[in-house]
């Protein structure tokens, strides 16, 4: 079904506002092509001690590279340990080609993970 843009706004006019306004809006700084690993990602960011037993995933050694060499080297480090499956480690060099290293997330710099838990 197909609505042009003025009957939108008189059948739904909260909702055009809120579609239409800069609050509410968040900005996308990355792709997680792995759903499962996009879940534990979360999981861990929604509690209290968030980093207690917390396992570094291949995106979290990414995001600390400066470079496309830097996280193929990750990527390939990762793989022949046997840490990453081919199909998932070739996904995420695709996504590097295609998407850059930053398509992974904003960098983590030095005492990322002690300024993240409250300790620096």
């Amino acid at each position: 079904m197909e609505i042009d843009k003025r009957t939108f706004k008189k059948m739904f006019p909260h909702l055009a506002k809120e579609l239409e306004g800069e609050e509410g809006k968040i900005a996308i700084k990355a792709v997680r092509t792995d759903s499962d690993v996009a879940e534990k990602a979360v999981v861990n960011r929604s509690t209290k001690d968030k980093f207690r037993n917390y396992n570094p995933t291949v995106i979290d050694f990414i995001r600390r590279c400066d470079t496309e060499e830097q996280a193929d080297e990750i990527i390939t480090f990762l793989e022949k340990r046997g840490e990453l499956t081919p199909g998932y480690a070739e996904e995420l060099r695709k996504q590097l080609k295609c998407k850059g290293v930053r398509s992974f997330g904003s960098k983590k710099e030095e005492n990322y993970y002690f300024k993240e838990g409250g300790l620096c």
